[in-house]
């Protein structure tokens, strides 16, 4: 009898930044019918309805669920993230670096490296660091968003040189995916779902993507099955950036 195709993450343990919407929401509940105990963290209190919304994607998929509100631009709050999953769930096997948002001045500061050694005591740790098509091919206008996106790229080079074979780092680089973020954007233009079509018709899958698209891919680079992955980027964005301007 044939068995289908399936990613089996039970008893790993993944912790996911930015987890009270869009691709991190998305991705959580991935890796929950994964099978995985997924951490996550966001800026939102307990209380809010976002919060709620990522427990029940992940105990919704019978998966134990930890959330911890943290602001990832602060050391010490990711030094007590990182202590609560190891306090809660004993080890980390998986990183997903997903807190972000489109910032066009100012300059971000690079991470702590708080995680290391539980990634690496996992033997088979592994870090997903999200950028963005942005790093392959821009628009003006977007600076400095596109240049953080595109040094992205080079973490995740430097980080399998230097921290492998015990961790293993891969980029994910998603297009245009649908979030409330992105309706806000439609929204900005006099007539939305015109805006809308419009960008579809920029992408010769002719769809914009879906988080659940982008944590399905988070999965399979997490797992075994990717296991000779590593120090590339993984581009996702609907055929966009093979399109010619006058195409």
């Amino acid at each position: 009898m044939r068995m289908p195709f399936q990613i089996d993450l039970i008893g790993k343990v993944v912790l996911i930044t930015g987890v009270s919407s869009g691709i991190g929401l998305g991705t959580a509940h991935e890796f929950a019918r994964a099978g995985a105990c997924v951490a996550g963290c966001a800026r939102k209190p307990e209380s809010d309805d976002s919060v709620s919304a990522f427990l029940q994607a992940v105990e919704g998929e019978g998966c134990k669920a930890l959330y911890v509100q943290a602001d990832v631009t602060q050391e010490e709050e990711l030094e007590k993230l990182v202590q609560e999953v190891i306090a809660t769930f004993g080890r980390l096997d998986i990183v997903v670096s997903n807190a972000g948002m489109n910032v066009f001045e100012g300059a971000a500061e690079c991470s702590e490296r708080i995680a290391k050694p539980y990634l690496e005591q996992s033997g088979n740790g592994v870090i997903l660091l999200m950028t963005s098509n942005h790093a392959f091919c821009s628009i003006p206008g977007c600076f400095p968003y596109n240049v953080t996106k595109t040094a992205i790229t080079g973490l995740v080079r430097s980080l399998t040189i230097e921290w492998g074979p015990k961790i293993r780092t891969v980029g994910v680089a998603p297009g245009f995916i649908d979030t409330a973020g992105n309706d806000t954007w439609f929204n900005s233009f006099p007539d939305a779902m015109a805006e809308r079509q419009r960008t579809i018709n920029l992408h010769p899958v002719k769809k914009i993507g879906t988080v659940e698209e982008v944590g399905a891919l988070c999965v399979y680079l997490a797992s075994p099955m990717a296991g000779f992955i590593s120090g590339t980027t993984i581009l996702m964005d609907g055929g966009r950036s093979a399109l010619m301007q006058d195409s």
